[in-house]
């Protein structure tokens, strides 16, 4: 499953795509991960920095309510969201989704 609710927030599953066109959540990834696609390439942690802004701006929280669990040098990553329900993380990607 791409998430996990723990007692600090939500866990999510990302796989990132660097190098694309537009930044932005783009569904699901198999059943284990949400896809984010993002505009800056993997270099100096930009990509990293960019899909912390691109998850923050899609669920409504500040930057500092996200952060890394793991993968961080890796296209799949697990980061923690702090004031987030996991009823929110499905219908955003649901959303992102039909779009």
């Amino acid at each position: 499953m791409y998430l996990a609710e723990t007692s600090e927030g939500v866990v999510i599953g990302v796989r990132a795509q660097p190098r694309c066109s537009r930044a932005g959540i783009a569904g699901l990834f198999g059943e284990d991960a949400v896809k984010v696609r993002l505009r800056s390439a993997p270099v100096d942690g930009k990509a990293n920095k960019e899909l912390v802004e691109t998850l923050a701006e899609a669920f409504g929280i500040p930057k500092s309510a996200v952060s890394f669990k793991g993968g961080e040098t890796s296209r799949t990553k697990h980061l923690l969201l702090r004031g987030v329900s996991s009823a929110t993380v499905r219908e955003v990607v649901a959303a992102s989704m039909g779009a």
